[in-house]
């Protein structure tokens, strides 16, 4: 707060002490008062309306700039009506509950919105786990007839079933920590897993595993979550292989406190100005023209995240037409975050 814009505020006041004091001098010039009496009287009222505008400067200033310098530091702002103090002031009075109530209210509505935010996910999830039983029992019957036609459903079946697991997992993932146990986890199990979810499609896209160098170490991570992101590569993997040759490398290395495991394919790989983009939420990049199927850019972007969310580092490097390499940085104890 500055003392001129205090001032200007004042002006009322000051207008008001100049034809106060006038008065004053023109009553006792009447009465013909000395002149050292009429300037001491002069000087008293402006010397006492100075302090007390003085007075009620410093108190508003130093109020105020606590009030901003509270504001700043906080994260949260919309808290600022819980930790400024009630001034000795009317107008500070007056705001503070205008603050709390407006503080208030908004609390209500955010609160409103995350019920209904919260019941949509809770649909979501139902809503999913729903839709798989009709998925499994359709894999089922088409297990039992087994023909060229089925076996093309079978494939748009297993992509209708891997989109609604992504769905799944993108509604949990503002709340993985209500949801994963950090447990001692074989690294093998997860990359295991994720192959025989894909089991399938690398069959009928013709992609070579290789397996060679996947050491048996131990991780610690949530198993479920960990599955559903090296799916997710892989995946990406299967995707953008090319034409002939398709391969997936899966190699894993210790270092120091941690596991490091390697995704590697030789793919039609990713331009070098879009490497820094690949985990936004949305980016499909060139690559999500090319293929022939369109990309939603969800994947990686989610993968990201819940790596963030479980303390895993997610890492890639790619050379267009040479391929694409993920690297997921898992710790070897139950204290490490990357």
């Amino acid at each position: 707060m500055k003392f001129k814009d205090f001032m200007k505020e004042k002006i009322v006041l000051i207008i008001g002490t100049i034809l106060a004091i006038t008065s004053v001098e023109i009553l006792l010039l009447a009465y013909h008062i000395g002149l050292l009496i009429r300037i001491y009287c002069a000087i008293s009222i402006f010397f006492v309306v100075f302090l007390a505008i003085t007075i009620e400067y410093n108190k508003k200033k130093h109020y105020y700039n606590t009030l901003l310098n509270n504001l700043d530091n906080l994260k949260e702002k919309y808290l600022i009506s819980e930790i400024v103090k009630t001034p000795n002031f009317i107008e500070g009075r007056i705001l503070k509950n205008i603050l709390q109530d407006t503080g208030k209210s908004m609390l209500e509505n955010v609160n409103y919105y995350k019920n209904i935010q919260e019941d949509y996910k809770e649909y979501i999830e139902l809503w999913i786990h729903e839709v798989k039983i009709p998925i499994a029992a359709s894999k089922l019957i088409i297990e039992n007839n087994k023909n060229e036609i089925t076996k093309s459903i079978e494939e748009e079946l297993d992509k209708v079933e891997n989109y609604t697991e992504q769905a799944l997992f993108y509604a949990r993932s503002n709340a993985v920590e209500k949801d994963y146990i950090i447990n001692k986890t074989k690294l093998k199990d997860i990359v295991n897993g994720a192959i025989i979810k894909n089991k399938s499609t690398l069959l009928n896209e013709k992609v070579s595993i290789e397996l060679s160098n996947l050491k048996d170490e131990d991780v610690y991570t949530d198993s479920k979550w960990a599955l559903f992101i090296v799916n997710q590569i892989i995946q990406n993997a299967i995707k953008y292989s090319k034409k002939e040759d398709k391969k997936i490398e899966i190699s894993s290395k210790e270092k120091n406190d941690k596991v490091i495991l390697y995704i590697k394919d030789n793919g039609i790989g990713i331009k070098k100005g879009e490497i820094t983009r690949v985990f936004e939420r949305g980016f499909t990049g060139e690559n999500g023209r090319i293929i022939g199927q369109k990309s939603t850019g969800i994947g990686l972007y989610l993968c990201k995240k819940l790596c963030n969310k479980l303390g895993l580092g997610i890492e890639l490097n790619s050379e267009k037409d040479e391929g694409t390499e993920v690297r997921i940085i898992f710790p070897k104890n139950s204290y490490t975050n990357f």
